[in-house]
């Protein structure tokens, strides 16, 4: 009796669920550099795409009651479509502004999906930190005396805000590499997620810096009346696309070096 032949490999599905690298801490740095000369292949554009990005997030965040939840769900489409700039500058083509759209063009509704995971993860972080908050809020109101419901106050809300914190980060790392994975290799987004998830924490050390750089460029862009943000919006989007490709993708095409500067038409 033969044995059963075992499934044969799917390329297809290869190159849906790559296996992430492990990069050394110091690639964050490699990655920043490679996102701004991202940026410097075409400023003027970067800056057009940066300036509709932020007047659209603005706008719909005032949709009344759900405007918050609009901005969560459209955001990875919009990262989506400065991945594809950053993908089409790497190829050696030209960056338009309506590359900040492209990704309406390509897998709109699982980028969309990637978005309300997105927002339900929000929801979750929050419900999970004000319930552990609560909890540690009632405990003190049983104990009786005003100390330990002083304590409890404190000790919940410092709690909570701890668990949020944690929460928050899960979500963003997961979050992180979802919107390459499913316009570059056509991933399924709750498998882009955790592909994401899995990514970052095996390569732990260089977000770690990656987040601290980030965190320290977000407040020096905020220093000439927030208009460095037209700047590091790009910058983080090359950043973005440097570290997919080291990661995930094609590591040739991390630098953009290797083509001269491409100007839109």
């Amino acid at each position: 009796m033969t044995e059963p032949a075992a499934p044969a490999h799917h390329p297809h599905n290869a190159a849906r669920h790559p296996r992430p690298r492990h990069v050394s801490p110091f690639e964050s740095l490699v990655w920043l550099k490679a996102g701004w000369f991202y940026f410097a292949r075409n400023p003027g554009v970067w800056v057009a795409i940066s300036v509709i990005f932020i007047v659209m997030l603005f706008v719909l965040g005032l949709v009344p009651l759900l405007g918050w939840a609009v901005v969560l769900i459209g955001f990875p489409v919009m990262v989506a479509g400065m991945v594809l700039g950053c993908h089409a500058l790497a190829q050696g083509k030209p960056l338009h502004i309506e590359h900040l759209f492209a990704g309406l063009k390509v897998h709109a509704g699982n980028l969309s999906l990637v978005g309300v995971f997105y927002l339900l993860g929000g929801l979750i972080a929050g419900f999970v930190s004000v319930l552990i908050g609560g909890g540690a809020l009632l405990t003190g109101y049983i104990l009786g005396a005003l100390a330990g419901i002083g304590l409890g106050l404190v000790s919940g809300v410092l709690l909570g805000s701890i668990v949020f914190s944690v929460l928050w980060v899960l979500l963003i790392t997961a979050l992180w590499f979802a919107a390459p994975l499913v316009v570059l290799r056509d991933t399924p987004p709750l498998d882009a997620m955790k592909m994401s998830l899995s990514a970052c924490f095996n390569n732990f050390g260089a977000f770690v810096v990656l987040g601290i750089l980030i965190y320290v460029l977000i407040w020096v862009a905020m220093i000439p009346a927030g208009l460095g943000v037209l700047i590091l919006v790009p910058v983080l989007a090359g950043t973005l696309y440097a570290s997919y490709q080291d990661v995930f993708g094609d590591a040739a095409l991390v630098s953009p070096h290797a083509a001269a500067p491409v100007k839109a038409d």
